[in-house]
This record gives C-alpha cells, sequence and structure tokens, in this order.
C-alpha cells in the first residue's frame, strides 16, 4: 500500500494536487509563505538565503532581485533530505559568513536563527553582509514542536528580535505573526495526526517537503488517511475562522520581519555564529 501511494504521488497532477492541499493545510509553512509574500518585493539587488535548504521560497523572491545565492552549513546540510536535492550554492563550517563586508542587498533567512547555539552571532553576520541600507527578512518561531534534534535552541518574542537586530545595528521597519491562538492550537494538532497518528513523514518528503529534516524511514500509515486528512482540513479551516473571529495577539507560531541596516552602519556585533544549519521552512507534514 505504501509503494501505491508513492507511485501516485509520483504522477504530476496528483502529486501537485496533494503537495498544495499539504501546503494549505501546514497552517505554519502557509502564514510563513503569506508573510514572505508580503516582503518579498521590497527586495533586491543581490540576495543572501541563510540556511537555504533546497531553497523552498526562492519563487518568490526571484522576480524582485537580480541574483539569488544560497549558504548552507556543511555538516548539518549533508544529514538532511534537502542535500540530495542540490540547490545550496555555498556550504560553510557554521562560523563566519563566507562573504565579504557588504556584498548583498538582501538577506534572508527563514526558520533558522533556532538552530545556531549564537544567535546573537548570526544576526550580527547577516548584518555584516549586509549593504548599508540593505534589508534583512528574517522568520523564526515562538511556539513549535522539538525539530531537527539536538540541534534546536531557541523560541524567540518579537522584544527578542528587536533586541537581537538593534545590537546589529538593524532597524526593525515591520514584524508580522504568524497567526494566533487558533493556528498555534491547529497547527500542533494536525502536525500530532500527520506525524505521530499516520506517520506521513515519509510521504511529506516525497512531495517536497520537511527537506530540513533527516529521510524519514517506516511505513505510513495508509490505513488511517481516510478520518486524519478530513480531520486535519476541518481543524485548519476552524483555525483560520477562529483566528479572525477571536484573535489573541499573544499566541503565535512565530514571527516574520523585515530589518534594515543604517546607510551609515558599519559591521557590529560578534562575528561566531556557530551553526547556521538547514533551514526549518515547509516545516511539517502538516507542515512542521
Amino acid at each position: 500500500m505504501n509503494e501505491l501511494l508513492q507511485a501516485l504521488l509520483r504522477r504530476p497532477p496528483l502529486g501537485r494536487a496533494a503537495r498544495a492541499a499539504s501546503d494549505w493545510v501546514d497552517l505554519q509553512l502557509a502564514h510563513v509563505v503569506g508573510s514572505l509574500a508580503r516582503l518579498a518585493p521590497r527586495a533586491r539587488g543581490r540576495l543572501l538565503d541563510v540556511g537555504c535548504g533546497d531553497k523552498p521560497y526562492e519563487h518568490l523572491f526571484r522576480p524582485h532581485v537580480l541574483e539569488y545565492l544560497g549558504v548552507e552549513h556543511e555538516a548539518t546540510f549533508g544529514a538532511t533530505a534537502a542535500r540530495s536535492r542540490g540547490k545550496a550554492d555555498v556550504l560553510y563550517d557554521g562560523d563566519r559568513l563566507p562573504f565579504p563586508d557588504a556584498s548583498f542587498d538582501t538577506v534572508l533567512s527563514v526558520q533558522v536563527l533556532e538552530h545556531t547555539p549564537r544567535p546573537e552571532a548570526l544576526v550580527a553576520e547577516m548584518a555584516r553582509v549586509l549593504r548599508p541600507g540593505g534589508l534583512l527578512i528574517l522568520s523564526a518561531p515562538f511556539s513549535f514542536r522539538l525539530h531537527e534534534e539536538p540541534h534546536d535552541y531557541f523560541r524567540f518574542s518579537p522584544h527578542g528580535l528587536r533586541a537581537l537586530c538593534g545590537r546589529a545595528g538593524l532597524a526593525i521597519e515591520e514584524i508580522h505573526p504568524h497567526g494566533s491562538l487558533w493556528s498555534l492550537l491547529g497547527h500542533k494538532v494536525n502536525s500530532y495526526l500527520a506525524l505521530q497518528v499516520a506517520q506521513i513523514g515519509g510521504v511529506a518528503q516525497s512531495l517536497g517537503k520537511l527537506g530540513h529534516e533527516a529521510s524519514a524511514g517506516g511505513r505510513a500509515r495508509v490505513w488511517t488517511l481516510p478520518l486524519v486528512a478530513p480531520a486535519m482540513i476541518a481543524v485548519a479551516a476552524a483555525a483560520r475562522a477562529l483566528d479572525r473571529a477571536l484573535p489573541d495577539p499573544t499566541e503565535t507560531l512565530g514571527f516574520t520581519l523585515a530589518a534594515r541596516r543604517s546607510p551609515a552602519s558599519g559591521a557590529t556585533g560578534p562575528s561566531d555564529p556557530g551553526r547556521a544549519p538547514g533551514r526549518c521552512a515547509a516545516r511539517s507534514a502538516s507542515a512542521s
């Protein structure tokens, strides 16, 4: 049954439909993509994607930039499913980003900051390679399951992100939450249904998702899908409706921000970011 499911999903029409349905149910991914789509038109010139994985957001930014370059932490990237897709342009040792000061007009980092033991140093490195007046677009989780263990170190409030950016000489221009209380609860329920009940992590990777994770083993519980799939769709729909009707600004999955390097600023802060691993970006079978 698992082999039949995999074969069906390799057919382009069915695979595209399954991926679209999975992305809609994946509340965390939907909010991240929505916030990035709003900010993408502000990207310019040369763009560096820090922790690029398999570049799942390149299509949002490519129309607005002259060059899109992805960098990955070599040691940790090699253990992920994204490595086989071969989209990282540069691999590095996780210390100093291998680019001169002021090399890029835009720096993008999506769901990576929680995976470095020294996030302040990584933010400072991203500020260093930005040109004066350049833009950082950064996404980070606030409430999220353990993932990519053992390299899962931190969660971030909007105030913590402002402090990190401020110490690196970056001024936040706007910040967007990833949904409200109901998206948070819905995502956790759907992640449990997808990853623990149906065990479809491997199926999700066959659709091009979960690139940040190690290749999933085991067999999906295909017999659970007639119950699990409708339940996940209902949860995602209810979460979206309740977020609009009964929002709670103190609860969210995470934040996406846009921060500008001062036109007169120099490189500031520490320059040893430690680990900048594969992104946590399209993350989940439901999403995560």
